[in-house]
């Protein structure tokens, strides 16, 4: 396929992922300010948007602000979020995070991808999460679905969330990205599953190579 066939292609699914999804950019993870979707964020590492959503409401009935994260008794931490998995790594992170915050950044969840990644527990998937959401600053979340509806599409070949991520970065416009992370989760969760996709209810189906290529 050549560059401008790429790019109608790619230009194509984008309208219909609009249509079918719209363009509102919103955050499958419950929040009410940046410290909280940071905090969120990291419970979300191999564990749903639902649980997480389920577990953070006493988390910061508990823990009211980052301050108090920043002192909290980790054993306690760990019996709160205990059902997202990994729970005892999260708490240590989330505690350790708090203070890098705290006594690094005035108290304020930083906004540059070097500075996020700087914090325990925050790779490239949680602080574009926070870029995205938070800052509106253009950026793109390979997460499960993002990884295996980008691959079935064609958009990529790779299989490292970072190398896909700027895979993507590179053939999807900017204004694109942040609700091309929205669109494809939802898509994935509704139609593109793994490992049964809904193949013959997709919109995208004509345009998928995994679709073209099973036919």
């Amino acid at each position: 396929m050549d560059n401008k066939m790429k790019k109608t292609k790619i230009a194509k699914i984008l309208n219909l992922l609009d249509e079918h999804y719209g363009i509102d950019v919103y955050c499958f993870l419950d929040h009410e300010n940046p410290w909280q979707l940071l905090v969120a964020t990291i419970l979300s590492a191999q564990c749903t948007d639902a649980r997480v959503n389920i577990v953070t409401p006493n988390l910061f009935a508990r823990y009211k602000n980052m301050s108090e994260l920043a002192e909290a008794n980790q054993l306690e931490l760990e019996e709160i979020i205990r059902t997202t998995g990994f729970f005892r790594s999260k708490a240590k992170n989330i505690i350790a995070s708090s203070r890098l915050i705290r006594d690094n950044f005035n108290g304020e969840v930083p906004q540059t991808i070097e500075d996020l990644i700087s914090l325990p527990g925050v790779g490239r998937k949680t602080a574009n999460v926070i870029r995205g959401n938070i800052y509106r600053d253009p950026s793109i979340v390979v997460d499960t679905h993002v990884k295996r509806v980008s691959r079935r599409l064609g958009f990529t070949k790779e299989n490292d969330p970072v190398k896909i991520e700027f895979d993507l970065m590179k053939i999807l416009p900017k204004e694109n990205w942040i609700r091309y992370n929205i669109q494809i989760i939802t898509h994935g969760r509704a139609i593109c599953k793994a490992p049964t996709p809904k193949c013959e209810s997709c919109f995208l189906r004509e345009e998928c190579e995994y679709y073209c290529e099973g036919k």
